[in-house]
């Protein structure tokens, strides 16, 4: 499971497979409505397709930071910490979620000018252009591609909580948690993800070199389709997909904390859980697990304790499976 020279063919073939999909579907769209540069498409007016299911899944979209026409081209900029060597498959997702945006603002924007729509990242000075698309004829978008969005990973890979109820998690800590006078590094710099989760995280505008555990987890259930919504407490999240509802408690570790989840901790969790009325309880740490935990999962198996000796494990079971 931990070996990187299968995360590395997962990701390929999942970026082949959607790339295939979006060229695919795309140039039947063309053909079959006969959007051709040549052809009859009226500016401003585009076909809306019917429905589909897969399209209906939950997936998360890019935060907008800003939107205006300039000249002639539509302007999108996104709240995405791009990578700075760049990063040419999300360069391609986020210029198409660019197209997306701006089929939702439409009707608010002289169309009639647009000839181009432009994608930016970043604020200020730190603001840069990193992909643009060409219209075929001035305000008009491209058909909309009726295939599974690139941030939606269900049909390439494991849910997340059924890969923690299904799979095996380490019974005792995989690395042993240091002195109580030691201070953990930041478990951003301790992680590896592959291609696909890396580029999901930064779309939903998470930085994976200075991203927390929680913020992590919870960008992973958004790209599997739940729904993360805040708890009825501080750190508290419910999360949710087909009827079934997760509690989960975030347990950030902080510089001169103790290195493992205190035994209050584990105490709140099981209280707020059981209050909670959720089908399944997740505590998401930074800190090491303590031997407890494991007796904790065994007497009730709808919770699970994601500590930083599992992250990786949680990771890779995604990835790989």
């Amino acid at each position: 499971m931990d070996n990187p020279g299968f995360a590395l063919i997962f990701v390929a073939i999942v970026l082949i497979v959607v790339g295939s999909m979006l060229g695919r579907r795309r140039n039947q769209l063309a053909e079959e409505q006969g959007f051709k540069k040549s052809g009859m498409r009226r500016p401003g007016r585009d076909p809306l397709p019917a429905p589909d299911p897969m399209l209906e899944v939950t997936h998360p979209r890019p935060k907008v930071a800003e939107m205006h026409v300039v000249g002639e081209s539509a302007q999108v900029t996104f709240d995405v910490p791009f990578p700075e060597d760049g990063d040419e498959i999300l360069a391609d997702l986020l210029v198409q979620e660019a197209i997306e945006v701006v089929r939702e603002k439409r009707h608010t924007l002289p169309m009639d000018m647009v000839h181009r729509v432009e994608v930016f990242t970043g604020r200020g000075a730190a603001k840069r252009q990193v992909g643009a698309h060409e219209l075929d004829l001035p305000g008009s978008l491209p058909p909309k591609l009726d295939v599974p969005s690139m941030l939606n990973l269900s049909p390439f890979a494991r849910d997340p909580l059924e890969a923690m109820e299904n799979d095996e998690l380490p019974s005792v800590p995989d690395i042993a948690a240091p002195a109580s006078s030691d201070d953990l590094g930041p478990i951003s710099a301790e992680l590896r993800l592959p291609k696909a989760l890396d580029m999901g995280l930064r779309a939903q505008g998470i930085d994976p070199a200075t991203m927390g555990a929680v913020e992590m987890v919870t960008g992973l259930l958004r790209l599997f389709g739940y729904k993360v919504n805040p708890g009825p407490g501080f750190g508290m999240f419910i999360v949710e997909k087909g009827g079934t509802r997760t509690f989960m408690l975030g347990d950030a570790y902080r510089k001169g904390d103790h290195p493992e989840v205190a035994e209050s901790t584990v105490d709140r969790f099981m209280a707020d859980f059981s209050m909670s009325g959720c089908d399944r309880g997740m505590l998401v740490s930074e800190k090491f697990g303590p031997f407890e935990v494991y007796d904790r999962e065994r007497r009730e198996p709808r919770v699970s304790f994601i500590t930083r000796e599992r992250l990786q494990k949680l990771i890779d079971s995604l990835a790989l499976s």
